[in-house]
């Protein structure tokens, strides 16, 4: 896995390094609807310092910085944005080698990238 990859999937979004749910989907083989399934079926391993929806106004905020190509992309759904914890939770919902190879190489990049504004792909979107 191109560790240059993971790293131009992280943004900033409410002043908080995140990764979005249909970037991790790809990341971990599945389709979002399947990543998105499993998070909502185990609420409680993701409280709000660990994964939060995006608002309209982060979705428009995506769209206008060529994150996504248009709010179509996402197909009616709200995305949810993974700080670093949650990032490392979703192995545990997902439950696959897979899951668990991409657990591994994420952590070796976060350790190495997350907090290093300057080598991030920077989105500033506005507090909500």
């Amino acid at each position: 896995m191109d560790l240059q990859v993971i790293q131009s999937k992280i943004y900033e979004i409410r002043g908080q390094q995140v990764m979005l749910d249909f970037d991790l989907a790809e990341l971990y083989e599945v389709e979002t609807r399947a990543l998105k399934q499993a998070v909502k079926r185990n609420m409680k391993r993701f409280p709000p310092d660990f994964m939060f929806e995006l608002t309209n106004n982060e979705i428009n905020n995506l769209v206008s910085q060529n994150v996504i190509p248009s709010k179509s992309y996402l197909g009616g759904a709200i995305p949810f944005a993974f700080l670093e914890p949650g990032v490392a939770m979703l192995s545990s919902v997902l439950k696959s080698d897979r899951a668990i190879d991409v657990e591994k190489t994420v952590k070796l990049v976060l350790r190495h990238i997350w907090g290093r504004l300057p080598m991030l792909r920077q989105y500033h979107f506005p507090a909500q």
